[in-house]
C-alpha cells in the first residue's frame, strides 16, 4: 500500500486516534508535534513488522542517531517495496549506519576547528556558516552533522546568536552568511525575524542564505506569513535539499511556488546517495523537475565521510557517470556542479569531467557530449594587463567605492601578477622541517 493524499485523513486518524485530526494535516505544528519517534509508532503506521533481530539492532541505531519523520514524509513511502523505497532509506534508521570504518569522522569537515566563536564556520574568504539553529523536522539518516543535529543540549542560545552576528559585524570582508543548522526555519518567524533583521543591517552583508529542507519534508512550514516575512529582507536566497524525483510532490511544488513567487532564488543540494539516487536517469529526472519548478540545480554532493554513512557513498566514479550523462543531455542550468566537500576543512572541490583534451601555445583541443574532438585557435595577439592591485588606475574601470578586505590565496596567488609567491609548500614536510633545524 503506499501513503498519498487519498489516505492523509486515515493516516492522520492512525497518528492522533481524532476524526477531526486529518484537517490538521497541512498544519506545520501539528506535523511537528505527530513526528514519529519510535519504532512501534512507525511499525503500526506503515502496517510493517519488523524481524525481532532486526528490529532489536533498529533500536540500538535509534539511541546513537534518534530517529524523527515527519507524517506528511512518510506518507510517500511506498509500502510495498519498502527495502528500496528512497523515502524510507532517507528517513529510517538503518543497522548499517552502526558500522563505522576506519575512514569514518565525527566531524568530517572540521566545521568546528574553523569556528572562531560559538555557531559560526568561517571557512571562506568573503562568507561564513552561521548554525542558528541545531533541531530539524526531520532526521536524514545521511545527514553530515549527526553529531549535533537534535543534541537538545546544544540548541542555540539567545546569546549564542547576539555573539555571532557581533562577530559577522566585526569582519566587514564577510559579504554572505548562510543560516543552517539543524534547519533554520524551525525557528518561529518572530525569531527567525531578529536574527533576519540584524543581519540585514550590517552594511557588508549582501547577500544572506538559508538552508533548509522543509520544501522537502514538511512543505507546509512554508506558509504565506513566513514567505512575505523573508521578502522583506532581500536579498535572500534559498538552497533546499530534494534528492529523488519522489519527492516532489504536490504539496512540495505549492511550497517553492511560493518561495519563487515572493522573488526569492531557489537552489538545490543533492547528495548522492547509494541505493536513492545513484542513478543517471533518476538524476536526470530529477535536476528537470527542480527547474520545472524554478529551483537551480546547484551541488551534487559526494557523500561524506561522517559516522555511520559508508552504506550511502558511492565511487566518485558514480558521480562522474551522472555529470557525463547530464552535460549536453539537458538544459545548461539543469546541470549541478558535483563536489567533495574536502575532509579536514578544505572545503568544496569541483570534480567534473575533463572536457580539455590538450592545448599547445596556438591552439587548445576539447570533447564535447558526444565525443566530438574539435580545437580552439587561441589569439595571436593579447593585450595583456599586468595587474598592480590598484584598481582605481585600471583601464578596465573596476570603480569600486569599498577596499578588497580579502587576500589572494591558494593557487590564485601564484597566477597574481602582484603577488611575489611562486610555490606552496605544505607544512611539516620533511625538508621544510630540516631548512628549520
Amino acid at each position: 500500500m503506499t501513503y498519498n493524499s487519498a489516505n492523509l485523513k486515515q493516516i492522520a486518524h492512525n497518528i492522533d486516534g481524532d476524526d477531526e485530526s486529518h484537517e490538521f494535516w497541512k498544519d506545520w505544528k501539528w506535523q511537528l508535534k505527530h513526528s514519529i519517534k519510535d519504532l512501534s509508532t512507525l511499525e503500526r503506521l506503515l502496517n510493517i513488522n519488523f524481524p525481532d533481530a532486526y528490529r532489536a539492532q533498529m533500536e540500538e541505531t535509534i539511541r546513537k542517531f534518534p530517529m524523527s519523520i515527519t507524517p506528511y514524509y512518510l506518507s510517500l513511502i511506498d509500502t510495498d517495496d519498502y527495502q528500496n523505497d528512497p523515502i524510507f532509506l532517507q528517513a529510517v534508521p538503518s543497522p548499517k549506519e552502526l558500522v563505522i570504518e576506519q575512514c569514518d569522522m565525527s566531524d568530517p569537515l572540521a566545521e568546528d576547528k574553523d569556528s572562531p566563536v560559538s555557531l559560526i564556520t568561517h571557512r571562506y574568504p568573503d562568507r561564513v556558516l552561521f548554525l542558528v539553529s541545531n533541531t530539524c523536522s526531520m532526521y536524514c539518516r545521511h545527514c553530515t552533522r549527526k553529531r549535533h543535529v537534535g543534541d537538545i543540549d546544544s540548541i542555540p542560545g539567545e546569546s549564542e546568536i547576539k555573539e555571532a552576528i557581533q562577530y559577522i559585524r566585526n569582519h566587514p570582508e564577510i559579504r554572505d552568511v548562510l543560516l543552517s543548522g539543524g534547519d533554520p526555519l524551525m525557528l518561529p518567524d518572530d525569531y527567525l525575524e531578529w536574527v533576519l533583521e540584524e543581519l540585514h543591517s550590517i552594511p557588508h552583508v549582501e547577500v544572506i542564505r538559508i538552508g533548509s529542507r522543509m520544501p522537502v519534508v514538511l512543505p507546509y512550514r512554508i506558509t504565506d506569513k513566513l514567505v512575505s516575512m523573508l521578502s522583506k529582507y532581500h536579498p535572500v536566497w534559498i538552497n533546499t535539499h530534494f534528492n529523488h524525483p519522489k519527492e516532489i510532490t504536490e504539496a512540495s511544488r505549492t511550497a517553492l511556488r511560493r518561495l519563487a513567487n515572493a522573488g526569492i532564488p531557489l537552489g538545490n543540494q543533492t547528495v548522492l546517495l547509494a541505493g536513492v539516487n545513484d542513478c543517471p536517469r533518476i538524476m536526470k529526472e530529477l535536476v528537470q523537475k527542480l527547474v520545472r519548478n524554478r529551483v537551480r540545480p546547484y551541488y551534487l554532493y559526494q557523500c561524506d565521510l561522517s559516522e555511520g554513512l559508508s552504506h550511502f557513498r558511492t565511487p566518485v566514479a558514480k558521480g562522474v557517470e551522472i555529470i557525463e550523462n547530464l552535460v549536453g543531455h539537458t538544459s545548461g542550468f539543469a546541470v549541478p556542479t558535483y563536489v567533495i566537500d574536502a575532509p579536514g576543512g578544505g572545503g568544496k572541490i569541483p570534480v567534473m569531467p575533463n572536457y580539455l583534451v590538450s592545448w599547445s601555445v596556438h591552439k587548445v583541443v576539447l570533447r564535447n557530449y558526444e565525443g566530438v574532438i574539435c580545437t580552439y585557435q587561441e589569439p595571436d595577439t593579447y593585450d595583456r594587463i599586468t595587474c598592480d592591485g590598484n584598481c582605481q588606475d585600471c583601464r578596465l574601470q573596476l570603480k569600486l567605492d569599498t577596499p578588497d578586505e580579502t587576500r589572494v590565496v591558494g593557487i590564485a596567488k601564484l597566477l597574481a601578477d602582484n603577488d611575489e609567491a611562486t610555490t606552496l609548500i605544505p607544512q611539516d614536510t620533511e625538508r621544510v622541517d630540516r631548512r628549520n633545524e
